[in-house]
Formats: C-alpha cells, structure tokens, sequence
C-alpha cells in the first residue's frame, strides 16, 4: 500500500469517527457529555437496529451499551478497513495500550475510552472481554481459514462470546449458567453470520468453513476456491447451519433469567440468529450465489413474537 492509499483511508476514517485513530491529535479532552454523545451517535448512525434496541432497554443502560457498542465498532473497523494487516496490527496494538491505560484510571482522551471508562467503573465491567475482542481482530489479520471446527470455536471465544459476557455484566446477570448460555448463543450467532457470508467472506481472502468439514462431505478445495454449488456444498452447508441453530436455541433458556425488557432484547439477539439459519436454508444452502437476508418485516415479526412470550412468562409467573 503507498504512502497516498494510506492516508486516504485515514482520511475516510476520521471523517467518521474523527480522532479515532490517534488520541493524542485530539485538541483537548473529551469531557464525559461529549464524549457519552459521541458513542451515542456512532452507535444509532452505523448499527440499523439500535434505535430499536435502545427502545427496549431500561433507560439506565442505554448510554452504557452504546459506550461498549462504540468500543467494539471502532475495533472492529481497526481491523477490516484498513487494507493493510501490518498496519492494522499496529493499530490494535495501540489500541490495547489505551485500553490497559483506561483500566488503570489514567486520564483518557479519545471520547470512545472516556466513555468506557466511566461504564467500566460503574459495572465493575472485567477487562478481559475486551481485551479478548482484540486478540480476535488481531488474528484476523494472520489467520484466514481454519482446518478444524474446534479452531473456529477458538476463535469465536475471542470475537463473539466477549460481548455476550459484557452484556450480561451491565444487565448484571452474570452468573455462571447464565454466561455459559450466553456463549452458547453468541457463538451460534457468529456461525450463522459466517454461512450468511461465506460469498462476503471470500471476496476478503477469508473462509470460515472448516477444512475438515469440506473434507468429511467430500468438498473439495479445487471446489472451494471456485466458489462451486453442488451436492456436497448443500450437504456441507446445511450441517453447519443446524449446528449453528443448536447453539442457538440456548437463547430460549437464556431470555428468561433476565429481568423485564431485557429478556426481549436478549431474545431478538438470538431470534435473528436463527432467522438467518431460516434464510440460508429457504434459498436451498446457495449462498454462492445469494446472500440471504432478513428482512425488517421479519424483524418487526420477530418484536412480536418476542414480546408475546415475555409477557407470557410475565402472566405465568
């Protein structure tokens, strides 16, 4: 990458998320007001569904969620829209350093660590699962397929399980059924997302398809790389779409250790998961070919349904 792409993706980044990248070439310190309304317009402009989201929550866990929202999306970005792996490896390094400053207490200046760290403070929120979704970005700029389906789960205990734990911490409902539950769905969400995206992915250099798995229904790699739709890519697909369902459904179990609105919004999580297990299925395992989708009308039905049983675990209880 030259020296001009470089700065032209910066450019585009900090017209995003101005400062994001360097914290030191901020002016001055966020204080919190503004930098809690930061994360607050970064997570309700670039997530579709968090206006909805921040409608079900308690209203004392809005600006919290949309701290760690805006943590994770800024990480994330780090790792994906950079075109550079040396590069954004750097950059999730130094991104480690501000978060072990942040949890030390010193005085932060990038608006997105301001807010979390105050968020951190009040919710006695660990480190760890933060610290775990960088680790996970950081290999996606070393690893891009994975030969065994244990190694994908090693990976989705870094990039998805970590949110589901933060999320149970600020709902304060972290107890150790409710976590492993939690993982459970969160992993089978990443999985879901992974069998929506395999045409996505591959447009990136990524396969999150275990080899073994290719290998077990007879697709082969000379298959793989031509992106080939036959009877061993619907057999293969469809294991790993009922094995991220199976996951899942743990949310059914989840939902309702939590408090008031709460369940609902757990639920829709895990939902849309199985949604999208539907979607890939409805279009015969072809995700070569087509990217399913779920739509906002299967959104707003998955509200309802949501609801309905909320309230009728509510009237039973």
């Amino acid at each position: 990458m030259t020296p001009q792409e470089t700065s032209d993706i910066f450019d585009k980044l900090n017209r995003q998320y101005p400062g994001w990248d360097k914290p030191s070439a901020l002016p001055t310190r966020f204080v919190l007001v503004e930098s809690e309304a930061y994360c607050r317009r970064l997570a309700t402009s670039h997530y579709e569904n968090f206006p909805l989201i921040a409608w079900l929550l308690p209203r004392e866990l809005r600006q919290p969620f949309f701290n760690v929202y805006a943590y994770c999306r800024t990480s994330d970005d780090l790792a994906d829209n950079l075109n550079d792996r040396e590069l954004a490896t750097r950059m999730l390094s130094q991104r480690r350093d501000e978060l072990a400053r942040c949890w030390a207490g010193e005085e932060m200046t990038h608006p997105v660590f301001v807010a979390l760290q105050r968020t951190a403070r009040e919710f006695e929120l660990p480190r760890e699962p933060f610290d775990n979704l960088l680790t996970a970005f950081e290999q996606d700029q070393r690893v891009t397929s994975y030969n065994t389906f244990d190694e994908l789960l090693g990976y989705c205990r870094n990039s998805a399980n970590p949110v589901g734990r933060i999320v149970l911490r600020l709902c304060r409902c972290d107890d150790e059924r409710s976590v492993e539950l939690s993982d459970s769905v969160c992993t089978g969400l990443q999985l879901a997302n992974f069998w929506q995206d395999v045409a996505r992915d591959a447009d990136i250099g990524r396969t999150y398809l275990p080899l073994e798995d290719c290998d077990r229904f007879g697709y082969s790699r000379s298959d793989l790389a031509g992106r080939i739709t036959n009877a061993a890519f619907v057999e293969l697909m469809r294991f790993e779409v009922e094995r991220a369902r199976e996951m899942l459904s743990a949310v059914r179990e989840l939902a309702p250790r939590l408090r008031g609105r709460l369940q609902v919004v757990i639920e829709l999580f895990g939902e849309g998961g199985l949604r999208i297990c539907d979607r890939v299925a409805g279009i015969g395992y072809r995700v070569w070919e087509q990217r399913p989708v779920v739509t906002k009308w299967d959104a707003a039905g998955l509200l309802l349904k949501c609801l309905s049983r909320a309230l009728g675990r509510k009237v039973a209880a």
